[in-house]
């Protein structure tokens, strides 16, 4: 009787977990199906990945410091404080009046969601064995697939038929419910002690990340590549790592503890997550803007090329429990890593102009990579651990992943408007226009053919870079899994951090 209220209690738990954790699902491939709509109506289509990396940057660099807070806090309250900053930010964004406004309060959002992404998973370690967890990531990581099939559908109709501000209010009911469900049913037995938290090394780290991402994004935009403005840039890049370093070896808490660096199978495996997280942003940013600019799909149709992921990425996921308990985590991954890596050479294999039905497929196989990477990579370290350094450890990889996703929106918003931008100086055309307002170009119908069927063509050149650029981190990712240490799937010995 005792084992079924647990049991119930537990499911109730979960419901919670699964609905926060659409929160942050949905976000990314939502905001990416409606996006063309909304520089549309703000305009600024030369900033719209600082829609991405706004949110991104602020959830990566709260990530380890929710983590933390976890640790000595406990796992519910920092994730109800999350839910409620997430919803904030979400209710400001569909309010937001202007591109830079709507930047803004992107920021916001993501300094909720830094909680979400850092205690989710780490409170499902903490309720379920580690044979349960493999199911349980299978749930979570199901979550995944279907706000990737649910996120751009609902997206797409609602930018369609209502106003692309509602894909930021219906978080709002999600989100209530779930702080329900977390005040009944997720009790926490905290021993208290007091301890400082790292606030200097969390501010170096968002200031570093800010700057870094200036670099990429502004660099060959507002300004040169070799401009003042740029080698400015590159100093104090330079300076503030060197100084988040120190500052992050001398303390005794810091948000992210050097140790975790030390050890070889944590450290490949957030390099492998970093690396996977600048993969999975190529497509993610792009793909429906491209599909919509150049290949003249409607805005559900992009949503469900994007939404494809799916299908293969929660199935893959749900199998890796039964591989890795089998063949072991690392080399699960490298299975994931090498499936990744096939996919990316397949968008390079596409002829132009892109049949849809072989973007699907491709989109389906490098889904599946990813799920075959993710889960093993988190549920490893996670089991390695004891529990008073599960919250680090797994706030660790998934900070990784998220770096590598704010640095992927960058580094691929970077190849893509400096493409675009030296194939408009080169154009002989009509020059009346700039990278600020090519939906509006491309959506006018006074505008002449010939420069809509130059701006598809350049749009189409500059997506090539991109996947370019992502066959070199699918590589690099694949090399980090590699260079884990091989651990027999029986071994129960915790890590030595």
């Amino acid at each position: 009787m005792m084992e079924e209220k647990q049991d119930l209690k537990r499911g109730w738990i979960l419901a919670a977990l699964m609905l926060t954790m659409t929160l942050a699902a949905m976000d990314i491939t939502i905001v990416s199906t409606v996006i063309p709509q909304i520089v549309s109506d703000l305009g600024g289509f030369n900033k719209f990945t600082w829609v991405f990396s706004m949110y991104l940057l602020a959830q990566t660099v709260t990530i380890p410091l929710y983590g933390k807070l976890s640790d000595l806090y406990g796992r519910k309250r920092i994730l109800i404080f999350g839910i409620i900053v997430f919803l904030i930010g979400s209710a400001t964004s569909a309010a937001a009046w202007n591109i830079t406004a709507l930047i803004a309060f992107r920021g916001i959002q993501g300094l909720g969601a830094g909680s979400i992404m850092a205690t989710v998973n780490t409170i499902a370690g903490d309720i379920y064995s580690v044979k349960e967890r493999a199911r349980i990531q299978g749930y979570l990581s199901s979550i995944w697939g279907i706000s990737a099939i649910l996120g751009p559908a609902l997206g797409g109709a609602l930018a369609e038929y209502v106003n692309w501000r509602w894909i930021f209010i219906i978080n709002l009911p999600f989100g209530a419910l779930a702080i329900v469900f977390l005040v009944l049913f997720l009790k926490e037995k905290i021993e208290k002690h007091k301890t400082k938290v790292d606030v200097k090394g969390a501010v170096l780290i968002l200031i570093t990340l800010s700057a870094f991402l200036i670099f990429l994004l502004e660099g060959g935009q507002n300004w040169p590549w070799f401009s003042w403005q740029n080698l400015f840039f590159l100093l104090a890049i330079i300076l503030l790592a060197i100084w988040t370093y120190k500052v992050e070896k001398n303390t005794s808490n810091a948000i992210m503890p050097l140790s975790l660096w030390k050890n070889k199978t944590l450290a490949y495996t957030s390099l492998g997550m970093a690396g996977m997280g600048i993969v999975m942003m190529g497509p993610e940013t792009f793909l429906p803007t491209f599909t919509q600019a150049s290949l003249g799909l409607g805005v559900i149709a992009s949503g469900f090329v994007l939404a494809s992921m799916s299908i293969g990425w929660p199935t893959a996921s749900s199998l890796s429990g039964r591989l890795y308990l089998r063949i072991g985590f690392r080399e699960t991954s490298l299975i994931g890593a090498s499936v990744v890596f096939l996919s990316c050479v397949g968008f390079l294999l596409i002829p132009r102009p892109q049949p849809i039905y072989l973007l699907v497929i491709n989109q389906i196989t490098l889904g599946a990579g990813f799920g075959l990477l993710s889960t093993p990579s988190l549920v490893g370290p996670q089991s390695m651990v004891p529990w008073r350094q599960r919250g680090m450890v797994t706030s660790g990889i998934v900070f990784s992943r998220n770096l590598g996703q704010s640095i992927g929106t960058a580094i691929f918003g970077a190849v893509f408007n400096n493409s675009l931008n030296r194939q408009i100086k080169d154009f002989s055309g009509d020059t009346s226009f700039s990278t600020h307002n090519i939906m509006q170009i491309l959506q006018n119908p006074e505008i002449p053919g010939a420069t809509k069927e130059f701006l598809r063509s350049a749009i189409n050149s500059s997506m090539r870079n991109i996947y370019v650029a992502l066959v070199l981190f699918a590589v690099c990712t694949f090399f980090f899994i590699y260079k884990v240490p091989h651990r027999d799937p029986k071994d129960s010995s915790h890590l030595d951090i």
